[in-house]
């Protein structure tokens, strides 16, 4: 038999949150092995639960969740987002204007559908969240990357992204707070982001899903305000601030002038159409979530759990000679850098595959995230303080082996010279 061909696109894509290494993972669990696995920002695999006047709102409403509902979300639901939106002064913001998708993940390959034509070109941040370069690219796009450099805090700089700018160039995507480097921007940053947008004519798309996780007064900006009448299309969601991934419910919030966001907004409707609808049950915890008790303020605050394991990521960083890290301040993930002897001819991958074969810790390349170095990589802040300590001493163990190695094959050299 022939062998059957799949789409020449895919070659194009990486995703090694849950590629190569996962699998090997799962090969050496089944062999009986512990593993430690930080590679999945999945709050319910580490304990966390979704509050219960989430669950409870999903329990009073399962009698009405047989039938389909409207493409882009229960009518409730939608209001609730659009009143959480105006409240944060988001113009034009109304449930009309409100998309509810199976998790932000499928609304972010929705709206790039509706936007791109074949060579189009989204600029994209550098380090990203890999789903969009994925989706940009399976959608004929061209992602066209943007540094965001660990010496400036992992913040963008606004003129470098405007000369990326090209005649194919139709959004420019931010993710706030970062994942994977925790950054959170400042109001001054994203208003120059958004002069750059004004200027060239781009729909702003801002993913936002971290937006309540956040540490040390660090303060969340939304976008949507802040843009105006340009067109921005603003994701959230129930999965991070929430802990509540596996109900898949995510939204997004198309703001700016109506007139000009027409086309867009009926293009939206259609590809949900297609798709008949979200997953009904959760989306009834979507107006409990907006409305209730703030539940994820005290987990990022002294002495709550994501806030002293942040604290241990920052303290076993700043202790080990071979790491070095720019803090934080808000999500749910540490992107440290590889220093010194043990970052001697590092590559991510062969770093990440030894500490798993040897240590039963599982982390991310720093690679996978579309940067052009290979000394980084991504942990995420879910485990227990106690748990990532432990994690860190492995990973140290391991830097100490290369770097025992690079000095040794340096004195060598210096032998024979």
């Amino acid at each position: 038999m022939p062998t059957l061909k799949t789409r020449e696109r895919l070659s194009e894509v990486r995703y090694e949150i849950r590629g190569e290494l996962a699998r090997r993972a799962r090969e050496l669990e089944a062999q009986g092995r512990e593993l430690i696995k930080l590679n999945i920002g999945n709050p319910g695999a580490f304990g966390f639960r979704a509050p219960e006047h989430l669950q409870r709102a999903i329990a009073d409403h399962i009698h009405d969740t047989d039938p389909y509902t409207h493409q882009q979300g229960l009518p409730e639901a939608r209001e609730a987002i659009a009143a959480h939106h105006r409240d944060r002064g988001t113009p034009n913001a109304s449930p009309e204007r409100v998309f509810i998708g199976n998790g932000v993940s499928e609304l972010i390959d929705i709206s790039l559908r509706a936007l791109l034509n074949h060579g189009d070109e989204v600029l994209l941040p550098s380090p990203d969240y890999p789903l969009w370069s994925a989706a940009t690219i399976l959608n004929d796009g061209r992602p066209v990357y943007y540094r965001c450099a660990a010496e400036h805090g992992f913040l963008p700089d606004p003129d470098e992204i405007e000369a990326l700018v090209s005649p194919r160039t139709r959004a420019l995507v931010l993710i706030n707070p970062n994942n994977p480097t925790g950054a959170v921007y400042p109001r001054a940053l994203l208003e120059r982001l958004v002069a750059v947008a004004a200027k060239h004519r781009l729909l702003l798309m801002v993913d936002e899903i971290y937006d309540g996780v956040l540490y040390d007064g660090a303060r969340f900006e939304p976008l949507a305000p802040l843009a105006g009448d340009l067109p921005c299309l603003s994701f959230g969601g129930l999965s991070k601030v929430h802990r509540a991934c596996g109900w898949r419910v995510g939204w997004a919030m198309l703001s700016g002038d109506p007139t000009a966001c027409g086309d867009f907004h009926h293009a939206m409707d259609l590809l949900g159409a297609l798709r008949l609808c979200a997953n009904v049950p959760g989306q009834f915890a979507i107006q409990a979530a907006l409305d209730g008790t703030d539940t994820i303020g005290p987990l990022c605050a002294p002495g709550g759990r994501l806030y002293e394991a942040r604290r241990a990521v920052i303290e076993s960083c700043a202790a080990s000679e071979h790491l070095q890290l720019v803090a934080p301040a808000g999500a749910l993930y540490a992107f440290p850098g590889v220093t010194g002897a043990a970052a001697e001819g590092f590559d991510d991958h062969a770093f990440a595959l030894e500490l798993l074969e040897t240590e039963d810790v599982l982390i991310v390349p720093g690679s996978s995230f579309n940067v052009p170095y290979r000394n980084h990589f991504r942990v995420t802040l879910l485990p227990e303080p106690d748990q990532l300590r432990e994690v860190f001493r492995r990973i140290d163990r391991v830097l100490q082996r290369r770097a025992d190695a690079a000095r040794a094959r340096g004195d060598a050299h210096a032998a024979v010279a």
